[in-house]
């Protein structure tokens, strides 16, 4: 039921800009973390940023502090993460989750979009 579809990704030049999408639907995501997460080829899923739903707050990688911005628009149940100043490490798939942040019940996982830098 609960769906979080991601969209936004493809193919840029490194310095160039993408502006990633995820749709959550399926529930209201109130108490829920919403967050970007990225799997580079042949390496394990890693964190790249964190909004809470409620509040805004927002929490960001070392590696992407200062260049990606993430974002939402409650009212459009939609989660933005803004990538600026892009790199070739940047290339991955980028992965939308939603973390209900009770220990007993496991996050949601959009099917990830693919970002790719080119030098």
């Amino acid at each position: 039921q609960v769906q979080l579809v991601e969209s936004g990704g493809g193919l840029v030049q490194a310095g160039g800009s993408l502006r990633l999408s995820c749709a959550a639907s399926g529930r209201t995501f109130n108490g829920y973390s919403m967050n970007w997460f990225r799997q580079k080829p042949g390496k394990d899923r890693e964190f790249v940023a964190s909004i809470s739903w409620i509040s805004g707050s927002t929490y960001y990688a070392d590696s992407v502090k200062g260049r990606f911005t993430i974002s939402r628009d409650n009212a459009k149940n939609t989660v933005f993460l803004q990538m600026n100043s892009l790199k070739p490490e940047d290339t991955a798939v980028y992965y939308c989750n939603a973390d209900p942040q009770v220990i007993e019940l496991p996050p949601y996982w959009g099917q990830g979009t693919q970002v790719t830098v080119s030098s």
